[in-house]
């Protein structure tokens, strides 16, 4: 297999970090805008044989599809804020390649009614497209990150192996990171976290279909294991309530995100004043997004990890009635502690636990283990080779029975 991965950041450099300790391609080339930044990634590689690093304006379909033929890409890995979608994935096709995304594309708020009813939802366009590439032969995998990812692939596990009937898939996800020596410093893209929580979150339900809330909505403590403990979640419009109903049959979904009250009150106080907005505006003679005036304030989340302790949690809770047809709770769970991905990586958590999951669909591509056509997402194969992969790679995942509501 020969992997091109669009983007050299911290999600990027990890993939091709967590990627070299495996044996399943023949060529990983990392492309980026700023290309000594991938030729910095690929020279903190211990082994460098099987790798390469490209200049890449990932803004340009074609340049895309040239590069992927250039370097003959079997597999189009894209690193890159879902701003890059429509490029990388539209370039992707028109190469013939494989691909993968760890976000999809972006959505727009109903004009009127946006905290009850969807506009365009995320993924809405790569999903709309998916016979064009099932005809073509050719494979999309969206949202194949952490979250989304891992968590549709543990949905796809309790629904095939601990579940008879499913009511209620709730992905949740917490941590206790903290970083030292700044008062506000975000442990993944804040352009990102801006867009996720401040849009209206979705929920899906048999009977009602997909429908929004205002953000912050439907307030719950939810204990997280591993010592991380209590912690106060919120809705948070996520991808795996547009992907998990698809493919898994239950009665309701949500994306609930432990952000804690300071976190909120910083990206309220954002909102109010305009500074969450990605439009540019005019400010003397130059226009600049104030999001991305945000994003340039703040530390690089991805060179924070020497400054970072505590662990992430990721996780899928399910209920519904068991195998032998009683009541059943169960929460599954991936948890990676800063200290240990620091040491053994040199990426810090967050970032890691998000690569991780990319490389894993990667090699159970290459072996032929996962194959198919079309657009989906990552609940659409078994997850049980999948997850037996996660404990190969010394990242083994969890299963915590709780008592039913």
């Amino acid at each position: 297999m020969r992997i091109l991965v669009v983007g050299a950041g911290g999600v990027g450099a990890a993939i091709a970090s967590i990627a070299q300790r495996r044996g399943f391609f023949a060529q990983l080339v990392l492309a980026d805008v700023d290309v000594e930044r991938a030729e910095r990634a690929v020279t903190c590689l211990e082994d460098r044989s099987r790798f390469a690093a490209s200049h890449l304006d990932a803004s340009d379909a074609g340049a895309v599809a040239a590069l992927a033929g250039e370097v003959r890409a079997d597999v189009v890995v894209n690193a890159c804020d879902p701003r890059l979608n429509p490029p990388i994935f539209d370039g992707t096709f028109a190469a013939g390649c494989t691909y993968l995304d760890m976000a999809t594309h972006l959505s727009s708020p109903h004009p009127e009614r946006p905290n009850e009813e969807c506009g365009v939802k995320l993924g809405d366009a790569q999903l709309a497209v998916s016979q064009e590439w099932a005809e073509r032969g050719l494979l999309a995998i969206v949202g194949i990150g952490v979250e989304p990812g891992l968590s549709d692939v543990f949905a796809r596990y309790a629904a095939d192996h601990l579940f008879s009937t499913v009511d209620q898939v709730g992905v949740r996800d917490g941590s206790d990171l903290v970083v030292e020596g700044y008062d506000f410093a975000p442990t993944f893209s804040i352009w990102t976290t801006i867009e996720e929580c401040l849009n209206p979150p979705v929920i899906w339900e048999r009977e009602r279909g997909w429908f929004t809330t205002a953000p912050f909505s439907e307030p719950e403590v939810f204990v997280f294991p591993e010592g991380i403990g209590p912690i106060e979640c919120v809705n948070v419009e996520h991808e795996e309530v547009l992907l998990i109903p698809r493919w898994i049959d239950c009665d309701r979904v949500t994306f609930k995100y432990g952000l804690g009250e300071e976190f909120i009150a910083v990206l309220d106080a954002l909102h109010k004043v305009g500074l969450d907005a990605k439009e540019p505006i005019r400010v003397g003679n130059v226009e600049v997004a104030p999001r991305d005036v945000v994003a340039a304030l703040l530390p690089n989340p991805a060179e924070l990890g020497d400054r970072m302790h505590g662990k992430t949690c990721a996780g899928t809770w399910v209920t519904g009635l068991g195998l032998d047809g009683a009541p059943r709770e169960v929460y599954l769970h991936h948890v990676v502690d800063n200290d240990w991905s620091m040491r053994e990586y040199g990426h810090q958590a967050v970032v890691w636990q998000t690569a991780i999951n990319p490389v894993i669909a990667l090699e159970l591509l290459a072996s032929g283990t996962w194959s198919g056509t079309g657009v989906v997402g990552p609940e659409a194969f078994n997850a049980v080779p999948y997850l037996d992969l996660l404990t190969a790679y010394d990242s083994p995942w969890g299963l915590e029975e709780r008592s039913p509501a």
